[in-house]
């Protein structure tokens, strides 16, 4: 029976990144997986391949309509669309090679099969072809991430009805693509087949997209995404999908009630969002607690009710972000290790690739006036700013919120280019307790995107230089 101080159960980015902080600390890791590659969802079918996809659809979306703008005139793209899922299938090869190469190179042991935690300090691992083994450990890390959630009634064949996975392997460009659901994942992947020629219908059940992101910018976002082309029903529900014909026969009615109506569609794609993945891991037989939505019950310290077994990432509660994860991954790895491991939820900060992209760290304005805080907006539009200018991307605005007494910056929120780059700096702001001030009184390049953020900021105050 081999034996270790840490068995991590998931190689996804919690997974992965908690066995390597493990093995820097000095300790003996294994790491188990039951795909054939590591990295788990978010390398192999879903933040690497549809960041791959959104940005070759979005080079083609510049060729065909960007380009004369700026006084480059080119004749009309044509897409290969094979090659383009070819050049998304080797970014995840080398992605997911590069956590295999990581793994030799910290001497982890990763192990190829499903995972069972028989008792407390035991893994029981079964392969897809021979017999299975027994791991012995000190601790175990549950890091199983999760999957799609699915409509009642509505069988996913990952061909006509997707998910997130179908959609990122279409062999052709629907005519006409109907998304269940205006979250991150659904307009992402949205915005890929809406460029290369999709027709795209959204139904959401709320009255409003992005959920749970600052209403002001997603309301500016969705008349941006209208521009160019997305068509929307807000206030919705699909019911029932016919895929009897030639094309889907979507039925969809007013989520508060009323009349159905029908649309066409010849792939829809159900992006409801996840649901945390624990089923077959004998959690409960361990004596494991999950809560009522099946993730598993931790305390601050990311330890289940069962001494030596923890758990992190997607499977616990918070945002099922990637990088939520690996912070979680890391964060785990030191308290194992005796040390002060800590993740700072306020500063996590959230990003949907699409173009322009969005951006948002901290509160919104609603959490802010729900919890009775006080505080000052600072908001500067990219249509204002030099370098914006000069690339033609114009659309959107930064939006800053801070404390009106202490002016200590509590939420950040951006529609633009380069968006998700340009949040790193107000997350690290808010990591240090920084005041808009602070921010403010910092020198930027010019001319650069970065200086919206400095305006913004400035604007807390009222005043802004360039508008």
């Amino acid at each position: 029976m081999a034996s270790y101080d840490l068995v991590v159960i998931g190689s996804g980015p919690a997974g992965y990144v908690c066995a390597i902080r493990a093995a820097q600390l000095g300790m003996k890791v294994a790491c188990v997986e039951k795909r054939a590659t590591y990295g788990g969802t978010c390398l192999n079918i879903g933040c690497i391949p549809s960041k791959a996809l959104l940005y070759a659809s979005e080079m083609f979306e510049e060729a065909g309509h960007g380009l004369e703008a700026l006084g480059v005139k080119v004749n009309a793209p044509k897409l290969d669309l094979k090659a383009m899922m070819g050049h998304k299938d080797s970014t995840v090869k080398s992605n997911v090679d590069g956590v295999a190469f990581l793994f030799k190179k910290n001497k982890i042991d990763g192990i190829q099969g499903t995972a069972r935690v028989v008792a407390p300090g035991k893994v029981e691992v079964t392969p897809e072809e021979g017999d299975a083994q027994t791991l012995e450990t000190k601790n175990i890390v549950i890091a199983t991430g999760s999957d799609v959630a699915r409509l009642k009634g509505i069988e996913i064949d990952e061909k006509r009805i997707v998910s997130s996975t179908g959609a990122l392997d279409l062999s052709k460009v629907p005519e006409k693509l109907l998304v269940v659901g205006a979250g991150v994942i659904g307009l992402e992947l949205g915005s890929v087949w809406a460029r290369l020629g999709s027709q795209v219908t959204v139904v959401e059940y709320l009255d409003r997209i992005l959920p749970g992101m600052d209403g002001e910018v997603a309301k500016q976002f969705q008349r941006i995404l209208k521009k160019q082309g997305f068509d929307f029903k807000l206030g919705s529900k699909v019911t029932s999908i016919d895929s009897s014909g030639k094309m889907l026969k979507v039925s969809v009615e007013p989520a508060k009630g009323g009349d159905a109506e029908e649309l066409e569609a010849d792939v829809v794609l159900v992006a409801i969002g996840r649901v945390a993945y624990t089923e077959a891991l004998g959690l409960k037989e361990a004596g494991v607690e999950l809560d009522e939505r099946g993730r598993v019950n931790i305390d601050a310290r990311y330890k289940t009710n069962v001494d030596g077994i923890y758990a992190v990432g997607d499977v616990v509660k918070g945002p099922m972000l990637a990088h939520k994860g690996e912070d979680e991954g890391m964060a785990v790895a030191e308290i194992i290790a005796g040390q002060a491991g800590h993740v700072n939820y306020d500063a996590i900060p959230s990003v949907v690739y699409t173009s322009p992209e969005v951006a948002s760290v901290g509160r919104t304005e609603e959490e802010l006036k729900e919890a009775g805080i006080e505080y000052n907006v600072g908001k500067f539009p990219f249509s204002a700013n030099g370098r914006a200018r000069a690339m033609n991307k114009t659309d959107g605005f930064v939006k800053i919120l801070a404390d009106k007494k202490t002016d200590r910056v509590l939420g950040a929120h951006i529609v633009g280019p380069v968006a998700g780059e340009l949040i790193a700096e107000l997350t690290v702001l808010i990591e240090f307790g920084g005041s808009s001030e602070d921010l403010a009184r910092t020198c930027h390049a010019h001319p650069t995107l970065s200086e919206a953020v400095r305006e913004a900021a400035l604007g807390v105050e009222k005043r802004s230089i360039h508008i």
